[in-house]
């Protein structure tokens, strides 16, 4: 009895050795050095995206909808809207991910769609049926760093005169920024908000 005891004993122990060397070392450090190969060290490292100084300014994966100190002369492109945000604009709380959950029958989602509408109307100088649906619906995540190029091309001519960059220039970061379709040919082309503001404020005078 002693003696399968101590077999038992020892089997159990070399298969705790085995398993710490391969699942506690051998397999993190193969992960580590996966993540290190070109293509994979941005993504593993939370796609950083840095400032002209070499800072880290944020990631591509995480929209930041940026509070000008002069609403008047507002100089950033927006996000979509966050149902984290405390009203219906935002700015959203990016430690805070999730939808509102708001139904299409819904009253307090059609309230919210219209008051964003007419808000942001007036922050571009444009008529209200010319913001498009992305500019008023909440993202699925709350941080979704993506807009359309239509709500972008919207937001052009107030970040050109906020700025003092010529229109053209504008529209180029705009281009530089936007993301074509996953594989050319699935989802809708997306412009990314986080590098644009950031391009904007490299460029900006």
């Amino acid at each position: 009895m002693l003696t399968l005891l101590l077999r038992q004993t020892g089997a159990a122990f070399r298969m705790l050795l085995v398993a710490t060397v391969v699942l506690g070392l051998a397999y993190p450090l193969a992960v580590w050095g996966l993540a290190r190969l070109p293509g994979l060290n941005g993504p593993a490292e939370g796609s950083l995206i840095t400032a002209p100084d070499g800072t880290p300014a944020g990631s591509s994966l995480v929209g930041i909808d940026p509070v000008s100190a002069d609403p008047t002369a507002d100089p950033w492109f927006h996000t979509r809207p966050s149902a984290s945000a405390q009203d219906v604009l935002g700015p959203g709380d990016p430690s805070t991910s999730g939808g509102s959950n708001l139904g299409g029958f819904s009253d307090k989602l059609l309230d919210q769609v219209q008051q964003r509408r007419a808000l942001i109307a007036a922050r571009e100088g444009v008529a209200p049926d010319q913001v498009p649906p992305d500019a008023v619906t909440a993202s699925g995540s709350g941080v979704d760093p993506q807009i359309s190029p239509a709500y972008a091309q919207l937001q052009v001519p107030r970040v050109a005169r906020a700025t003092g960059l010529p229109v053209a220039e504008v529209q180029q970061l705009v281009a530089a920024a936007t993301d074509p379709r996953p594989l050319g040919f699935l989802g809708d082309p997306g412009v990314n908000v986080t590098r644009l503001n950031l391009a904007v404020a490299s460029a900006r005078p």
